[in-house]
């Protein structure tokens, strides 16, 4: 004989009276700050370990990057050695070392002086223009995009959101 799995389906907790909703936004707000005080806890024993640990972990720090620099510096005096073979890396034994090109890549300072000084050497091939909807003259004019097809005005959308009442204690 198998057993058969029903799924419940939950029922949603809906208040029925004025007294209801004031008691659950009330608990909606105890709940909340027992969260903040459950995730302040968390945060202060990772902030008291990082601490404790903060010497071994600069320590090890500067040795790791102490022994990436040592490797790097042998690696590039013997790299025709290392990499006889014509690849781009070579295996040690106890690890890899591998070099890899970037791909190239195009960086602008000064955009606004850029692209004044390509339009002066003629040369607005590297210019992009970009063509976009105004959603704002849209929203002035909305009658004259009525029968435009793809564009829907979204008008009187309502977000409901609970704020329970609370004080800041300042220091």
């Amino acid at each position: 004989m198998s057993k058969t799995r029903t799924k419940r389906v939950a029922t949603p907790y809906v208040c029925q009276s004025r007294q209801e909703a004031m008691a659950a936004i009330r608990q909606l707000g105890d709940a909340q700050r027992e969260l903040i005080r459950i995730e302040t806890k968390i945060n202060d024993a990772i902030a008291a370990i990082t601490a404790e640990k903060k010497d071994v972990i600069d320590t090890l720090k500067l040795r790791i990057e102490e022994l990436t620099e040592g490797v790097h510096w042998w690696c590039e005096a013997n790299r025709l050695a290392l990499c006889a073979d014509g690849g781009k890396s070579a295996n040690l034994v106890t690890g890899e070392v591998s070099w890899r090109q970037r791909p190239p890549s195009v960086q602008v300072r000064g955009a606004n002086k850029v692209i004044a000084a390509l339009r002066a050497m003629r040369l607005e091939r590297f210019i992009r223009t970009r063509e976009e909807i105004n959603k704002e003259a849209i929203l002035a004019e909305p009658k004259s995009v009525t029968s435009v097809p793809g564009i829907q005005l979204v008008q009187g959308v309502e977000d409901f959101s609970i704020t329970p009442f609370e004080i800041e204690v300042q220091s």
